[in-house]
């Protein structure tokens, strides 16, 4: 994932916040756990060589273990892909009236390569206070806190008053693999049917010293779109060369990519997210964030705020070119050129309007611009709802005193996109948290410290037990 870049390193440096104290020892569920976390991280799940499939099965033989009948998990996977499967598992409430509510999360990972890391990265090593392997972090640490969960309620005999649903699913980090979360909300909404759902991209920044300074609630996320520029040309001898090459023609299109602004917009989410946030950054960073909350078309404080990388992408949609693909030969002029232009579009634009827009910024019509994925679903920002929220900021307040709970937007893209987009609300939780770094996360040596993980899972235990009984 991704994804989770609303609080910026600047405000980890910057906030003042509680330090969670060093646990001396494991308990004994948290040793119980720390099996399951185990068992699911060592399990390969990168879509060159794993299998979400076997991951999903061993998730669902513990559930089964702790006296979840077979009727209510419904393993999945289609004959495609056999080894990007995933599971869903119903954990049925008393309510006749309230409507389910759902986890999700992610249990594919991003590729990594034994010989850049500093340890194996599907071996999970406990060292320093942090757990490494890759998916230590993103996501296999919220899809083993979910599943511990439904596992802690079935053996305690809990009946929540809202049925309790999850889904284990594959393919968010690649995009174009098949994806599981999408092929639910496609053929079994029925299955996944919530009034909410919960997610990753919620979460904490701590500082350099291990303090834990914000949490943050995700209310709503960018959509994910890639765009192929190509541009052809007859070639020809390199010893004859002309100005028309497609060398050229690929860098000015590029160029004017970077240098093109999409307008800045707001929803309640972000508005929100700068006139609380705005307290927590001294001096001209913060008075801008606040004049710009109240006034959008202040353009002196828009350019202040958008200093910020991780801000600026907040305010619009943002386009980087990240692939470049050109010539055949090193003694011919180049035939054809391509580009990968990533785009993250603001909750409500459209792959339809961006093209537009990226078009009339190159402005050539020599360069074609085409959509690498189409028909992805439409970002939509769920509400503020103060049911939903409310009980995050309680719990928050319990467990991490002092610390303030935010609502932002994240600026990456999760599988959230396709529930939304079916009429499921979603929802990035707080608990977990990272260090200013980003702890690795689809980079090297992939981190999560221990006392996130324990402490997280403790917070996000509540909060299940919390929204499912009211």
């Amino acid at each position: 994932m991704h994804k989770r870049l609303a609080a910026t390193a600047t405000m980890t440096a910057l906030l003042a916040g509680a330090a969670i104290a060093q646990t001396a020892a494991p308990r004994a569920d948290q040793l119980a756990f720390r099996g399951l976390y185990k068992e699911l991280v060592e399990t390969n799940t990168t879509v060159s060589a794993g299998s979400c499939t076997l991951a999903a099965q061993r998730m669902a033989d513990r559930l089964r273990a702790a006296g979840i009948p077979d009727a209510n998990i419904h393993p999945f996977a289609v004959p495609e892909h056999p080894k990007d499967g995933g599971v869903v598992v119903v954990y049925p409430g008393t309510s006749k009236t309230l409507k389910p509510m759902l986890m999700l999360a992610h249990i594919d990972v991003v590729e990594a390569k034994r010989s850049d890391w500093e340890r194996d990265p599907f071996t999970l090593i406990e060292e320093n206070g942090y757990f490494y392997a890759r998916g230590a972090y993103d996501d296999k640490a919220q899809a083993a806190i979910y599943t511990d969960a439904l596992i802690r309620l079935a053996q305690a005999g809990y009946k929540p008053k809202r049925t309790i649903k999850l889904a284990l699913t594959c393919g968010e980090e690649t995009s174009g693999a098949f994806n599981g979360a999408e092929w639910l909300a496609a053929n079994k909404r029925d299955l996944i049917d919530a009034e909410f759902a919960i997610n990753e991209g919620g979460g904490g920044r701590a500082d350099a010293n291990g303090k834990l300074l914000v949490q943050t609630v995700q209310v709503g996320e960018k959509a994910y779109q890639d765009f192929t520029l190509t541009v052809t040309n007859p070639g020809g001898h390199s010893s004859a060369p002309v100005r028309e090459n497609a060398i050229y023609a690929m860098g000015e299109a590029v160029l004017k990519v970077r240098d093109y602004t999409f307008p800045l917009q707001f929803n309640d989410t972000t508005r929100t997210y700068f006139a609380k946030a705005a307290a927590l950054f001294p001096g001209e960073t913060g008075q801008a964030m606040a004049r710009l909350a109240a006034n959008p078309a202040d353009k002196e404080a828009e350019a202040i705020v958008s200093r910020d990388r991780s801000m600026n992408s907040m305010l619009r949609t943002t386009c980087v070119a990240t692939l470049v693909d050109g010539g055949h030969a090193l003694n011919a002029l180049p035939q054809k050129v391509t580009a990968n232009v990533n785009c993250r579009m603001f909750p409500g634009r459209t792959a339809d309007e961006t093209q537009a827009a990226l078009e009339q910024a190159i402005g050539n019509p020599a360069i074609a611009v085409e959509q690498r994925v189409k028909g992805k679903p439409i970002a939509k920002q769920p509400p503020l709802d103060p049911r939903i929220i409310g009980p995050m900021e309680q719990l928050a307040a319990r467990h991490f005193p002092g610390v303030p709970v935010i609502p932002t937007m994240s600026t990456g893209a999760t599988d959230g996109l396709f529930l939304s987009a079916v009429g499921i609300p979603v929802y990035g939780i707080p608990g977990l948290w990272r260090d200013p770094d980003g702890n690795g996360t689809h980079g090297l040596n992939e981190r999560i410290a221990v006392r996130s993980l324990y402490d997280g899972r403790d917070y996000i235990f509540d909060l299940i037990k919390a929204l499912s009984s009211r």
